[in-house]
């Protein structure tokens, strides 16, 4: 992990890198090296990216199934992330939670996280025990047990882990009903981490159904980075992936389209919470799409940080909220852009409503001045240098680039300078398509037994 003390140094040199030595001069940012890497696809379909990085002794690996919640059917939500965890409890040649220990005896360290559209597993290890984290890998991939008790243990084990991180804390679900209200028939509407019903509801059969579907070879993608040879490293993947069989049967994913608002809508709910929360989001593009870019722009400008322009109006200027944030979530399939607001004790819901809404119009009617763009472009490749640094940020950079951009994995270079390339005009034409009081949707969540004072409208300002 790097020290507070370098991680403030990289950050002091990147802003360097990005202004330029003239003080209060936004100069154009410099663009980073790009990365070197090979990519190839096994005969069963698994496609494999080597990138040789000889600055430290290390290896990491990354294997990327293609499968997350929005995969799941109605009645299975958490299905993708209770699996994650499935994938520990071991195989035909490894006991359950073996795969960390060894991991973890030869100094290394694995882990693994799922989200909405990918399940990712990885581990860092010393270089010279590369075939061994090829070979568990593998073996998982190919062998992976699966019985009633694995399932029943881990079926509790994230039913704890829903409890503690969402039903708990306050605001835990501020997300999981943000996307309930935004989405009608497309599975994003469901949380990852799933309902207890139906985690309660899954069945064996169901787990090795997912299993056969998705932890298939031609539905992954590994990514190597560190310190290798390349023919070495391939002849290796070989070895121990090449064997490994393909699908019984084709992958068809039936995932439905979210039809498009027509009109605004406004609700108000009731959670345990202690102060009002009020969420103004409107549907967006998906990643990779020409919009995409600026739309990322266009979130860091509203919502990136305390010098954003919804946290200097809202929680600065006016005053009228505890904290504000929010931004655009361009992720595979068309999703959301939302700003959030907690409601300043002695301020109303209907005042922090307006002015999130003004600003978003702000940028619909009013174009960015060309400084302000410049230094959040400069925001923008600062934050792109700082996580392409390690072994790891660049294997995730480009599995991501595979696994989420349809196989393009230029795109893991080459959208820095679409990013540094947009315009006023650009950001301004985004507002105007995506911020439309029609998409709309306005949510004000109120402590318990306060759901009428959530009514109250702008006259409140």
């Amino acid at each position: 992990m790097v020290s507070a003390l370098r991680g403030a140094v990289v950050a002091a040199t990147a802003s360097f890198l990005l202004i330029g030595p003239a003080v209060g001069q936004l100069g154009a940012a410099v663009r980073p090296p790009k990365l070197d890497y090979e990519i190839t696809k096994l005969a069963n379909g698994l496609t494999v990216v080597l990138s040789e990085d000889h600055s430290t002794p290390i290896v990491h690996l990354e294997i990327w199934y293609h499968v997350g919640s929005k995969d799941e059917p109605k009645g299975r939500t958490g299905f993708a992330h209770l699996f994650e965890h499935m994938m520990f409890k071991g195989s035909k040649n490894v006991e359950p939670e073996q795969h960390t220990s060894m991991i973890s005896s030869v100094g290394g360290r694995a882990n693994a996280t799922t989200d909405e559209d990918v399940t990712r597993f990885w581990q860092t290890v010393p270089a010279q025990y590369l075939p061994l984290v090829l070979w568990l890998e593998a073996d998982r991939m190919a062998t992976l047990r699966i019985d009633e008790n694995v399932l029943n243990s881990e079926r509790e084990v994230v039913k704890e882990e829903r409890r503690l991180r969402v039903e708990s804390q306050p605001y835990g679900r501020l997300s999981e009903i943000i996307y309930d209200q935004a989405f009608t028939v497309h599975p994003y509407k469901h949380p990852v981490i799933g309902s207890m019903a139906d985690l309660e509801a899954a069945s064996i059969a169901d787990v090795r159904e997912f299993y056969e579907t998705y932890y298939v070879p031609e539905n992954a993608t590994l990514t190597l980075v560190g310190d290798f040879d390349p023919k070495e490293a391939m002849a290796l993947v070989e070895r121990y992936f090449g064997s490994v069989p393909k699908a019984p049967r084709p992958l068809v994913r039936n995932i439905p389209a979210e039809p498009k608002p027509t009109k605004e809508r406004r609700l108000v709910l009731e959670e345990d919470w202690p102060l009002p929360a009020v969420i103004v989001a409107h549907p967006i593009t998906y990643d990779g799409d020409p919009d995409s870019y600026p739309l990322h722009i266009t979130s860091k400008l509203l919502s990136d940080g305390q010098s954003s322009r919804i946290y200097r109006r809202l929680v600065y200027k006016d005053r009228l909220a505890l904290a504000a944030f929010g931004g655009g979530n361009l992720i595979e399939h068309p999703n959301l852009f939302y700003a959030v607001a907690i409601v300043q004790p002695g301020k109303t819901p209907g005042q922090v409503i307006q002015a999130l809404i003004d600003e978003l119009d702000r940028l619909r009617v009013e174009a960015v001045p060309e400084r302000e763009l410049q230094r959040t472009k400069n925001q923008f490749a600062r934050d792109y240098i700082l996580m392409r640094q390690s072994i790891t940020q660049k294997a995730q950079v480009l599995a991501h680039a595979v696994v989420l951009h349809n196989g393009d994995i230029t795109t893991a270079d080459g959208e820095f300078d679409i990013f540094m390339k947009t315009t006023v005009a650009d950001v301004q034409r985004v507002a105007k398509t995506y911020f439309t009081p029609d998409s709309r949707l306005v949510l004000t969540i109120m402590p318990r037994g306060q759901g009428s004072l959530g009514q109250r409208g702008p006259s409140d300002r």
